[in-house]
């Protein structure tokens, strides 16, 4: 009996999602539960476990597939069934698809499936030459869409005779790439096309370890490309040197903590006139697609919101001494420790329930006001900024919000986190402070109507008392929609978070 691998539930409005690692080939023997494959999602990975004990008979969408909800990923033969057939009838490991147009000896390379909705791609990189020897399955070139990168493997053996669309060119999704010709796309292999033929990656040494011919994981591409490290700066710890998501995470890691050269401003306006000579030490990047639909995200957001900004300073004085008296009790007591979150979560709070324009949302012509709280709180990962939800924060302890901040942001930073866990926030509060920032302007996060930045505490001369003394100073930005949030309101708010912070005990008076 076979026993079918579907595509779990991957969350509210997630329609697809990238098949990013598989950790069994076809003939291994799996465990019940035990983890078959990755997924990858716009947000969150998702693992899918086996659904009984036997052995992976067939593998239906490979590495790099896009595929929908309930989708066919593989089978599984229960035990005592797998393996009884010859190898010659086992089912192929390629996927369904129709054969490849060809012409006398010459074969059409196509653009493969790209996903529901997606119509086009971006060819980014050209693995191979006109003129190169190519063995059948071997990697072409990559295509790069708004949300994955998608490998272009050679339909037959043969030659590459003709490269169709260059790197950079815009393909739809049913558009020619290249021409492969050569005894009817069937030529004498090369020792190394033989290796490559019978599933052995050829290898050569590359410089900064690994294989150059090892493909490595999708999801590690992906996060190369979001974090912006190179391939040369990350050592692989998969087979063959193969490259994982970990191994990126690391790299990342390891980069933030070594002296950051200073990056040079981004232009958004043409650029001026360059030299000559200083054109030749420049380098020119394209940027990949997913940066480009980021890039377009954050700017709809500032097109569709009228965002304002409004600014005040919060003298932490009174919180860290409170917070310095019982630390070590509270810590001792709940079994985490007592931060800044917590006081600023319980001030916003309160000062949402005196302005609820500031968490409330715009639905069309009416406005939609929450009578509670769901807190997003910003997180820096890795592979990108992540805002899980904390929900009905208004009616949580102290301890109760230091605790699940801390859950969230460790699943944050190990790429747990589902896709509801990062839905129906009502507000959010993001704190630049801990990289060191003094001063920024937050972008809302649509639908919301108000985001709180945090900032760096810093020693700063004050006047208290006709006295100028020294005093652990924050600056403070809450940036809101004006549309529905007016300058009073926001103002109201954001003197309401600072008197909370400047006196902790009205959180406890309700005043």
């Amino acid at each position: 009996m076979t026993i079918e691998v579907r595509v779990p539930t991957l969350g509210e409005s997630v329609t697809e999602a990238t098949v990013a690692t598989w950790f069994k080939k076809p003939g291994d023997s799996v465990a019940a539960d035990e983890m078959l494959c990755e997924l990858e999602t716009d947000k969150v990975t998702v693992e899918v476990p086996s659904p009984a004990t036997g052995k992976l008979a067939d593998i239906v969408a490979q590495e790099g597939e896009t595929v929908g909800v309930d989708a066919l990923l593989a089978n599984i033969a229960e035990a005592g069934e797998a393996g009884s057939a010859k190898p010659e009838e086992r089912p192929s490991e390629k996927p369904a698809g129709k054969e490849p147009p060809t012409e006398g000896d010459k074969t059409y390379v196509t653009v493969p499936s790209l996903g529901e909705s997606v119509s086009e791609a971006t060819v980014s990189t050209w693995f191979k030459k006109v003129g190169d020897s190519v063995a059948a399955d071997e990697m072409l070139c990559e295509l790069e869409t708004d949300k994955v990168s998608v490998e272009v493997p050679a339909p037959v053996a043969g030659v590459l005779s003709e490269i169709i669309a260059e790197e950079g060119s815009t393909v739809d999704a049913s558009a020619e790439l290249a021409v492969i010709s050569g005894s009817n796309g069937a030529i004498e292999p090369t020792p190394k096309d033989e290796e490559t033929a019978h599933g052995k990656q050829y290898q050569e040494p590359r410089p900064g370890g690994g294989a150059q011919d090892v493909e490595d994981a999708p999801s590690a591409k992906k996060a190369m490309a979001e974090s912006g490290v190179s391939r040369d700066q990350v050592s692989g710890s998969g087979r063959d040197g193969r490259v994982m998501k970990e191994d990126v995470a690391r790299a990342v890691q390891a980069a933030a903590s070594a002296p950051a050269e200073a990056a040079a401003p981004q232009a958004s306006a043409p650029r001026a006139p360059v030299s000559a000579d200083d054109a030749s030490r420049e380098e020119r990047v394209k940027m990949t697609r997913l940066r480009q639909t980021i890039a377009k995200r954050l700017k709809d957001s500032q097109n569709t919101a009228a965002m304002l900004t409004t600014y005040n300073e919060v003298d932490m004085g009174e919180v860290m001494e409170l917070r310095s008296q019982y630390k070590d009790e509270f810590e001792k007591k709940h079994g985490v420790r007592l931060g800044f979150m917590s006081f600023f979560t319980k001030a916003c709070c309160h000062a949402l329930k005196e302005v609820p324009e500031v968490n409330a949302e715009i639905d069309g012509t009416d406005i939609v006001y929450k009578n509670f709280v769901h807190m997003g709180v910003a997180a820096g990962t890795p592979t990108g900024l992540v805002v899980p939800v904390i929900r009905d924060a208004d009616s949580m302890s102290f301890a109760e919000i230091e605790k699940a901040i801390a859950e969230k942001g460790r699943r944050a930073r190990d790429g747990k986190l589902s896709m509801a866990e990062m839905q129906g926030g009502t507000f959010t509060l993001s704190n630049g402070g801990v990289y060191g920032s003094l001063m920024s302007s937050p972008i809302l996060n649509p639908p919301q109507s108000g985001i709180l930045g945090m900032h760096k505490i810093q020693q700063r001369p004050m006047v208290v008392n006709g006295e100028i003394v020294a005093r652990p100073m924050m600056y403070l930005a809450l940036s809101y929609d004006h549309r529905i949030v007016d300058g009073k309101g926001a103002v109201t708010f954001l003197v309401r978070v600072k008197e909370a912070l400047e006196d902790p005990r009205r959180l406890l008076m309700d005043l």
